[in-house]
């Protein structure tokens, strides 16, 4: 076997070991994809030399093939009445065409497929779930497509491909907005047509209610293509419609207010008066109740808010910890779900359960250092990476209705340029990820009632790679430690 040949066989059975795995829902994940590409090339371009190395072979051989059928006789049946020459030809082709089977069986076709089917290239659902992404983060932000494109343009393909995807989804104003996108850029190089895309850009207009938008378009796809008969009897139903309305909605300015305050935090519209309540808040150094473990090295305890009591806790995790969990997390990471074997659409991450070993474990006794709490009924630590556009709406860290999770501790273990915030949507408060830190807060009231005050939610990251770790820690093991109540209000 050719040393090329032999390399293009070691990469493709390196490629056939890999256990298959669930990738593309998380930035992390995303990022390996350039490694990924990077080596699907070089070993293309292995399998290229080798195929063509056995196809000078094959053409020497027809050659000489074609050489020795050039004395063939114009009537063959005459010439085997020579039992040589009869012996000649049995030989010739015996040896010649088995030599042509030995050569077409060296092709590495079939290597060079199983390695494709193998490798980590994503599925229609990745390319989708990343549009939905960009959709997500232009709906929340209140973007248009040159705002997330200023860093990396996207051609008049890709942004017609997000456009489909939306319009799919039946979020017809940012289908619109990546139509036109798309128009803007169309080149002679392009795939999509101009009519395709005055033709979603006069229905998307039309499903949304802007009908001068529609008429607009669809006269301008009709000047085009005035054979279109599809698009008369389009313009005839939307000017009809137009006679009997009295307003039109502009499609050119996208609604910057929202009743959401999911959405409204996200984009930091934080209220003034919640503003001025955390500037009388106030920080100071925590033993977590007199833990001897943090008498000579107490924490640093921010107050965020104080109905419910939410916390930050700063540099509770070192850099080296951080590599440490990711490392360890990377190859179990799958799709974040909800309940047994359900897939999370309102969780858009990977994560996995960290076995309580080496760091991981000194990560949960310095936990139960600083809350002061008991871990031994805790879940283990949930390792999260969000993907494109990555978020988390608006829920309760409820858990088991027998042992609920009283408490939370929220492991920031990456800074996010922008958006990625953790936001409390029933009390107003957001907070901005930061590396090392941690977020606490009590789930559950002393009577062990839900604090409906703590629904909070995961905004979706517009710049940067946010990495996770949640503590759930449950009742049991609290009852000396956090007293149950009897009260209506505790």
């Amino acid at each position: 076997m050719a040393m090329k040949e032999l390399t293009l066989f070691v990469v493709c059975s390196w490629f056939v070991s890999i256990t298959e795995q669930e990738f593309f829902s998380s930035v992390d994940q995303v990022s390996q994809l350039f490694n990924e590409e990077e080596n699907l090339l070089d070993t293309f371009s292995l399998y290229i030399d080798a195929e063509e190395e056995n196809l000078k072979k094959m053409k020497s051989l027809l050659l000489l093939l074609q050489l020795g059928s050039f004395s063939n006789p114009q009537s063959p049946e005459e010439t085997m009445r020579d039992p040589v020459a009869a012996f000649k030809l049995l030989k010739r082709l015996r040896h010649e065409w088995v030599n042509i089977a030995k050569f077409t069986q060296q092709s590495l076709y079939q290597e060079f497929q199983t390695l494709l089917d193998y490798s980590l290239i994503p599925e229609l659902e990745d390319i989708n779930s990343a549009a939905l992404g960009l959709i997500g983060l232009q709906e929340i932000y209140k973007l248009y497509p040159h705002n997330i494109t200023k860093e990396t343009p996207l051609s008049a393909d890709e942004a017609y491909y997000i456009g489909l995807v939306a319009y799919e989804e039946d979020k017809f104003q940012h289908a619109f907005l990546w139509f036109l996108h798309s128009l803007n850029r169309l080149t002679d190089f392009s795939s999509t047509t101009k009519n395709d895309l005055l033709r979603f850009l006069s229905s998307s207009a039309y499903q949304f209610g802007s009908l001068p938008v529609a008429i607009y378009f669809g006269q301008k796809l009709l000047n085009l293509d005035p054979s279109n008969e599809e698009i008369k009897v389009q313009l005839g139903l939307y000017r009809l419609i137009r006679l009997q309305r009295t307003s039109n909605p502009d499609i050119f300015t996208l609604n910057t207010q929202s009743n959401n305050s999911y959405e409204a935090l996200c984009r930091g519209e934080v209220d003034e008066r919640t503003s001025k309540r955390q500037r009388a808040l106030s920080c100071r150094y925590s033993t977590g109740g007199g833990n001897p473990r943090l008498m000579y090295a107490p924490v640093k305890e921010e107050e965020l808010w104080d109905e419910p009591k939410i916390i930050r806790y700063h540099d509770v995790i070192s850099d080296t910890e951080i590599e440490t969990l990711k490392d360890i997390a990377r190859p179990e990471l799958t799709r974040s779900q909800t309940g047994w074997g359900v897939i999370s659409d309102i969780r858009t991450s990977q994560s996995v359960f960290l076995e309580e070993v080496g760091t991981v474990a000194r990560i949960s006794q310095r936990i139960a250092d600083i809350t002061g709490l008991s871990v031994e009924s805790a879940e283990k630590l949930h390792v999260q990476n969000y993907g494109i556009g990555g978020r988390y709406t608006p829920h309760f860290d409820t858990g088991d209705e027998v042992n609920e999770r009283t408490a939370t501790f929220l492991i920031y273990m990456s800074d996010v340029e922008v958006g990625g915030a953790t936001v409390f949507t029933n009390v107003g408060v957001a907070v901005k990820p930061e590396k090392g830190s941690a977020v606490f807060w009590y789930n559950l009231h002393k009577n062990g009632e839900l604090d409906l005050k703590t629904k909070h939610a995961g905004c979706p990251v517009l710049v940067g790679n946010k990495w996770v770790a949640n503590k759930w820690i449950h009742e049991f093991g609290q009852e000396f430690r956090r007293p149950c109540s009897l009260s209506q209000w505790e």
